[in-house]
């Protein structure tokens, strides 16, 4: 299947008021910037061609794999002046890169892209910005059992406030953390049928759009998982996502695990 990735957003809290144009996609966790980490992701699942919604930062995402360097994360032998790798991670991939605007929304963004995915009935969309270890090939398997137009990865409330359950005389019953509540969150791994064209407006959105009306009809799946999964939107958790490669705690890297 196609791999739809959303990197052209401007990423405003991730820069936290400073003047980094890198997009948000091209940030650093260990030696391979966010969107590397993502496309691993889908590559290990055997999903190797990509289409890249470009806008913000454009250059730099063209640039970095334009100029890519395999021995950066494979073991290489040095023989003669010359680099014999023992590994490579990109060789096989396919990436489709397209302008789809500075401003545009991610429904437009994947509006702008619809020519190139084919005749592929079903493909994937990430926001390229988030790492899982999620299992891809049995969320395929559950949504195309479902019969559904389209699925979404819920996970739990990530955040750590409490909710607060009130009387209407302003008496508190109970106090409840977040993650104990029965609620899930898009956890922004998509697998989609070329129906949401029809349910996407110019300039509209994935979610609030097309997936708010397939979910009134009955049919967007939501495949729920409760184990490795993390947003990098501020420098924060992205700082945190690079401590945690750095000390070797790295689920989301589910070809480290694979069989060789």
């Amino acid at each position: 299947m196609k791999v739809v990735l959303f990197c052209g957003g401007y990423g405003m809290r991730m820069r936290e008021g400073s003047d980094d144009v890198v997009p948000k996609p091209m940030q650093m966790v260990g030696n391979r910037p966010l969107i590397w980490h993502v496309m691993r992701y889908y590559a290990h699942y055997g999903h190797t061609d990509f289409i890249l919604c470009l806008g913000y930062g454009a250059a730099h995402v063209k640039n970095y794999f334009l100029t890519y360097q395999e021995s950066v994360s494979n073991d290489f032998v040095l023989r003669d002046g010359r680099v014999e790798l023992l590994s490579e991670d990109i060789a096989d991939w396919s990436i489709t890169f397209v302008d789809t605007g500075l401003e545009s929304a991610i429904g437009e963004r994947l509006r702008r892209v619809r020519g190139h995915l084919g005749a592929d009935e079903v493909f994937l969309a990430n926001y390229a910005d988030v790492l899982t270890d999620a299992p891809l090939d049995t969320m395929i398997e559950q949504f195309t059992a479902s019969g559904a137009a389209a699925s979404m990865l819920v996970v739990p409330p990530q955040q750590s406030f409490h909710c607060v359950d009130l009387t209407p005389t302003g008496e508190v019953k109970e106090i409840m953390p977040i993650s104990r509540m029965p609620l899930w969150e898009n956890g922004g791994y998509f697998v989609l049928t070329r129906e949401i064209f029809d349910l996407l407006p110019p300039g509209g959105d994935l979610v609030a759009d097309a997936c708010g009306t397939l979910a009134g009809q009955g049919r967007l799946f939501g495949y729920r998982h409760q184990g490795f999964w993390k947003p990098a939107d501020t420098f924060k958790e992205r700082a945190e996502l690079d401590a945690a490669y750095h000390s070797g705690e790295r689920p989301w890297m589910v070809w480290e695990s694979a069989p060789r």
